[in-house]
C-alpha cells in the first residue's frame, strides 16, 4: 500500500461525523416538524382599535391568561387599552382605558406572578404599575398603585423577574439601567456605567441571577444586575447598523436578531461556554485502520471558549427593513420571530445537535403585523395541542393566531406540555435582594391550568391601601393593628419542598393551609384597622357634639 492511498484512509477513518454527507437522505426528527398556524374566525378578532403608531420598536401588546393589553393612539398623553381575553367583536370609542402617563407609552409587561398588574413605560421618564380588576375596566384609569422615578429620559424597556416577587427592571435611553423593589417603590440597583449608548433589549436569565443586552454599539453584554458588573462581552454581534434584540435561553445560550454588513437580517446563537474541536494529526497502526473505536480520536484537543468569541450558528433570512422581535418558549426550546411591517412569522427549534437551530415553518398572512402579544403556556388550550398562541396587531384589528402540533389523540399530551412556570414566585424581592436565586416554580397543565390563591398575591395590591387610613388629627395607624393580629393569628407552617432535578415543587396540602392562614391573617389585620378607624370617628363626632371642636 502507497503512502498515499495510506493517507487518504486515515483521513477519510477521521472525518466528522458531522459531515452531512452521512446524513444524505434522512430527514431530522422532531415532534414540532409539523407545526401549522391558523387565524382564528373574524368574529373572534377585536375590531376598531387604535394601535399606536409611536416609533419605538416593542410588541405594543402584553398578553396574559386574563387580558390583552395594546397599546393605543391617545391625544394629550399615553394609554393602553386593557381587555378581557376572551372579548371579541368592535371595541367602542368610549371604551375606558389605562391613561394615567403624560406622553406616549412605549411598554408594557404583565406581571408574571399576578395576572392583575401590569407595568407602562413612557416617554415620560416614569415608569407605572397598574392593578387592573378581575372584571376589567368600567372607568377610566388615571391613578397608579405605583410610579417609579428614576430616569431623566424616557424609558423604552421593561423586564419582570422571572422568578422573585415585585423586581422590576428598566432601561431608557438615558443609558441607564434600574432595578426596583415594586412593592416598596425602591430603587434597590442602578447602572449607569455599563452602557455607552442607547440600550436596544433586556432580558433575565433563567433563575435571573443576569441579564443579556444588545447596545447601540453593536456589542452582546451579560450583566450581573446586583454587583453592577459585567461579566462578558462580545464585540459587533451583527455587523449592521440597525437594532438589534438578545433573549436568555433556558439552557444559558444566548439567541440574538439583528442585520448583516449587507442589510440581510439574521438569526445568531451564542454559548457563554462553547465547545469546539481542534483537528489533529492521530497515527494508526495500519491494523486499526478499520476500527471504529472511540480510541482514534483520543489525540484530537478540545478547547472552551468563555468569551463569545464566536457564534454556534448564524442564519440569514431576507433584507426586509422590520427589526426581528423574538419570542421564546422554554417549555418546547421554540424561537418565534415577528418582524414590524412583515406578513410572517417564522418559527425555530433549537436543539444541542448541529446546526443548533433548525428552521421549522412560517406562518404567512396578507396584512403586515404593527406589533404581536405572546400568550404563555397557562392560557392555551392543552386539549386541542395548542403549543402557541400570537395577538397579532394591524392597523385597526387584533388578530389571534395559534400554532398547534397535530395529534389524533384526545388525551393530554405530556410531551408537548412539560411543567411550565405558575404564578407562585420562587423568592420574595427581599431574598432576592440578599443575594438568593432560584428558577422559576413549576405547575402542571394536565387537565388545564387554573390559578391556586396565593399567599403572596396581596402583598403588591395591599400595600397603597394600608399605607395610612387616619386624619391628621389621628394617631392611630393599622400598622399596629396588623401586628396585634400577627401575634394572634397562628403562624403557618414552611412550606416543604420536595426536590425534583433542578425544580422545587411545594406540597399543595402544605400550600394551601398556609394560604389560608395568610387570608386570614390578613382579613383580621384590616377588621382590627378598620375598628380602631370607626372608634376613632366616633371620637371625633362625639368631640363636635359637644362643641369642644
Amino acid at each position: 500500500m502507497t503512502p498515499a492511498s495510506l493517507s487518504s484512509l486515515v483521513s477519510l477513518h477521521l472525518r466528522p461525523t458531522t459531515d452531512m454527507s452521512f446524513r444524505r437522505g434522512v430527514v431530522r426528527q422532531s415532534k414540532f416538524r409539523h407545526v401549522f398556524a391558523q387565524a382564528w374566525k373574524a368574529e373572534h378578532c377585536i375590531d376598531d382599535v387604535r394601535v399606536s403608531r409611536v416609533t419605538w420598536d416593542s410588541p405594543l401588546c402584553a398578553v396574559n391568561p386574563k387580558f390583552i393589553a395594546v397599546i393605543i393612539e391617545a391625544g394629550g398623553g399615553g394609554a393602553f387599552l386593557v381587555v378581557p381575553l376572551s372579548k371579541s367583536g368592535r371595541i367602542d370609542q368610549s371604551c375606558p382605558t389605562v391613561c394615567g402617563h403624560a406622553a406616549p407609552v412605549l411598554d408594557i409587561q404583565w406581571s408574571p406572578h399576578d395576572d392583575n398588574i401590569i407595568a407602562s413605560a413612557s416617554e415620560d421618564c416614569t415608569v407605572k404599575v397598574w392593578q387592573i380588576p378581575d372584571s376589567g375596566l368600567a372607568s377610566p384609569m388615571t391613578e397608579a398603585i405605583v410610579t417609579l422615578e428614576g430616569h431623566s429620559k424616557r424609558v423604552g424597556i421593561l423586564a419582570w423577574h422571572p422568578s422573585a416577587l415585585n423586581i422590576l427592571l428598566t432601561a431608557g435611553c438615558d443609558n441607564l439601567i434600574c432595578v426596583w423593589n415594586v412593592c416598596t417603590g425602591e430603587l434597590v440597583y442602578q447602572l449607569p456605567d455599563a452602557h455607552p449608548d442607547l440600550i436596544y433589549s433586556v432580558s433575565w436569565n433563567k433563575d435571573g441571577s443576569a441579564v443579556c443586552t444588545v447596545c447601540k454599539d453593536k456589542a452582546l453584554r451579560v450583566i450581573d444586575p446586583r454587583r453592577g458588573t459585567v461579566l462578558k462581552v462580545k464585540e459587533k454581534v451583527h455587523d449592521g447598523t440597525r437594532p438589534m434584540r438578545a433573549v436568555f435561553l433556558s439552557d444559558g445560550k444566548i439567541l440574538t436578531t439583528g442585520f448583516s454588513r449587507m442589510s440581510e437580517r439574521q438569526l445568531a446563537l451564542w454559548d457563554t461556554v462553547s465547545r469546539r474541536f481542534t483537528e489533529g494529526f492521530v497515527e494508526l497502526h495500519p491494523k486499526q485502520m478499520f476500527n471504529n473505536r472511540p480510541q482514534s480520536l483520543t489525540n484530537a484537543t478540545c478547547v472552551f471558549q468563555k468569551d463569545l468569541s464566536e457564534p454556534m450558528a448564524v442564519q440569514e433570512m431576507d433584507t426586509s427593513n422590520g427589526v426581528l422581535l423574538p419570542f421564546y418558549d422554554p417549555d418546547t426550546n421554540m424561537v418565534y420571530l415577528c418582524g414590524k411591517g412583515d406578513c410572517t412569522i417564522r418559527y425555530f427549534e433549537v436543539t444541542d445537535e448541529s446546526p443548533y437551530v433548525h428552521f421549522l415553518s412560517l406562518y404567512s398572512s396578507k396584512e403586515p403585523q404593527r406589533g404581536a402579544g405572546f400568550l404563555c403556556k397557562r392560557g392555551l388550550d392543552v386539549n386541542k395541542c395548542e403549543i402557541a398562541r400570537f395577538y397579532k396587531l394591524h392597523e385597526r384589528k387584533v388578530e389571534p393566531i395559534s400554532m398547534t402540533v397535530p395529534r389524533k389523540s384526545d388525551l393530554f399530551q405530556g410531551d408537548l406540555y412539560p411543567d411550565t412556570a405558575g404564578l407562585e414566585p420562587a423568592l420574595l424581592a427581599d431574598e432576592w435582594i440578599a443575594g438568593q436565586d432560584a428558577p422559576p416554580l413549576l405547575v402542571s397543565l394536565s387537565g388545564g391550568y387554573s390559578a391556586p390563591p396565593s399567599k403572596h398575591r396581596d402583598t403588591l395590591r395591599g400595600k397603597p391601601k394600608l399605607v395610612s387610613q387616619d386624619s391628621g388629627t389621628g394617631t392611630s395607624t393599622p400598622t399596629s393593628a396588623a401586628k396585634e393580629a400577627d401575634e394572634e393569628a397562628p403562624q403557618p407552617r414552611a412550606p416543604t419542598r420536595e426536590t425534583d432535578g433542578n425544580v422545587e415543587r411545594p406540597k399543595r396540602e402544605d400550600d394551601l393551609l398556609n394560604e389560608l392562614l395568610a387570608e386570614m391573617k390578613a382579613l383580621r389585620a384590616v377588621v382590627l384597622a378598620q375598628s380602631q378607624r370607626i372608634e376613632l370617628l366616633e371620637r371625633q363626632l362625639a368631640r363636635i357634639e359637644d362643641g369642644d371642636v
